[in-house]
Order: C-alpha cells, then sequence, then structure tokens
C-alpha cells in the first residue's frame, strides 16, 4: 500500500527543497562573484618600494592596455641565458624573489613580471585572455636583449597555464614548469566539487596547449603536493608531444619544493644543458 504524506508535511518538503536550491544558487553566486579574489589574490606594493637585492637588477614597466606592469630583471655580466618566470597566484616580486641567488649560480639572468594589481603592477585582472596576452606583452619587452641566447620560460603554479600558452607561441629553448595543474578547472574541483565547471571564468587548459608545445619540456612536481597532485603532472606529461621529462621530488609539497635539493640540482643541471653545457 502506497502511503501519502500529509499536504502540510508535503509542504514543508517543497519550501525546504527551495530553501535548498535558493541557498546553492546563492552559494554559486558568491563563488562565481569572487572568482578574482580566489583565484587571484593580488597583493599590492607601494609605488615607491625600494627593492634591494646583493646583484645588478633593473625595474621595468611595461605598458599594457588600461595597466603598467611592473618586472625586475637581473642580469649576469655574461649569462648563458635568460628565465622569463611567471609566478604563482599569491605574492609579489618581494616574495618571489627570495631565490635569486640560484641564477646568478647557474649564471643566467632572469626576468621576473607581476600581474595585474599585484607588487607595483597597476590595474586588475579582467579576465583569462587579458592574462595571456600581458604574459606575452612581458615577454615581447624582454626577448629582444636575448637574441643570440637561449631563453627559458619557467611557470610556477597559476603560471604554468601561461608559461605553456606563451611558449607554444614563441618557441622557447626550454619551457620548465613547476607545480602545474592540468587545467584550473580539474583542480577546483577537488576543492568544490559541490560547483558545476561552467561556473569558472579562468579554466586555463594547459592539457589543451601542451600537445602544441614544439620546444623541450621540463615538468617538475613534489611527491606530497595536496594542492594539485601529482597527477596533474602525469596527465600532462601523457599529452606532450615534444620531448618531455617530469621531475619529481620526493617529500616536497606545493609550496616548499624550491627548498629541496632534488629540485635545486634538477634545474641547475637542465638549464646548464639548455645552455649548451
Amino acid at each position: 500500500m502506497v502511503k501519502f504524506l500529509p499536504r502540510w508535511a508535503r509542504i514543508a518538503a517543497a519550501i525546504l527543497a527551495a530553501l535548498a536550491a535558493l541557498g546553492y544558487a546563492g552559494a554559486l553566486g558568491l563563488l562565481y562573484a569572487a572568482q578574482e579574489r580566489l583565484i587571484l589574490p593580488a597583493t599590492t606594493l607601494p609605488a615607491d618600494y625600494r627593492f634591494q637585492f646583493d646583484q645588478p637588477f633593473t625595474e621595468v614597466w611595461i605598458p599594457v592596455e588600461g595597466a603598467t606592469l611592473h618586472a625586475l630583471h637581473f642580469k649576469q655580466a655574461n649569462p648563458r641565458g635568460v628565465v622569463f618566470f611567471l609566478h604563482g597566484n599569491a605574492g609579489n616580486l618581494v616574495t618571489w624573489t627570495t631565490g635569486v641567488d640560484f641564477y646568478r649560480r647557474v649564471n643566467y639572468d632572469l626576468f621576473i613580471v607581476d600581474y595585474r594589481g599585484y607588487g607595483k603592477s597597476t590595474g586588475h585582472i579582467e579576465s583569462e585572455a587579458q592574462l595571456h596576452a600581458d604574459a606575452r606583452a612581458a615577454y615581447d619587452a624582454m626577448a629582444p636583449l636575448y637574441r643570440d641566447k637561449p631563453i627559458v620560460i619557467y611557470g610556477r603554479s597559476l603560471g604554468t597555464a601561461l608559461a605553456a600558452s606563451l611558449a607554444r607561441d614563441v618557441d622557447p629553448r626550454l619551457l620548465i614548469l613547476v607545480s602545474p595543474f592540468s587545467s584550473l578547472g580539474a583542480a577546483a574541483a577537488q576543492q568544490y566539487p559541490w560547483a558545476p565547471g561552467w561556473i569558472l571564468k579562468y579554466p586555463l587548459r594547459t592539457d589543451a596547449i601542451i600537445g602544441d608545445v614544439k620546444s623541450p619540456i621540463l615538468l617538475v612536481h613534489g611527491s606530497d603536493d595536496k594542492l594539485i597532485p601529482l597527477a596533474h603532472s602525469e596527465r600532462l606529461k601523457a599529452r606532450a608531444r615534444a620531448p618531455t621529462e617530469l621531475l619529481v621530488v620526493p617529500g616536497a609539497g606545493h609550496n616548499d619544493i624550491h627548498k629541496f635539493p632534488v629540485y635545486l640540482d634538477g634545474l641547475a643541471s637542465r638549464l646548464i644543458a639548455a645552455a649548451g653545457g
């Protein structure tokens, strides 16, 4: 025998379902509106902030549509080449230049840029297309200085998607992706499994790009990365068509990989090899 709920119970169930739907829709709305703050939590610097390093460097200003990007250019006397560095989603050039002495030791120049709204860069990020365009503008400002030297494009975390896209277009001597995600959608699904993929305004599909990269690729990933698991690099390696190496750093997580000797020694040897030894 089928038992029917009393009318009051059916009304209560309908109200609860409506409230749940409204709550879910509200959560999606908040997530959509807060994407830039979650994905790109820019940290600014005063315009008159003074950087101090014990090696030569210059500050570079790059005009882009609606903003000006700020970069630091570290130069050696007779460098092997240059590393064009696209950093992760947090911090700014203060936090991302704590390891610049590494590049001096391997005799490479370093060119590192802050995204819009980060550090001394002006403006704010509005779209994925804008991120890619800004990365290309910064590269174009630097590349003419190294017509006879190898250029290595390096991306870290969020910057790996921008680095892969840029490398596809400009064909550097080597592309280095450290702690990359296969796509931001795949990474976001781990943190927000209840949110549909279409809500993401920044898909950053490295997995759809990497097969078109012609340069040699070095993927570097920590074995204990909980934020972006090693499987992301394994997926990218499987999709790459260019010669690709995956360097796994035992015990490294997402934010400390640069502190491990396996990372430092591995990166040094690949950079030296990229310049012909």
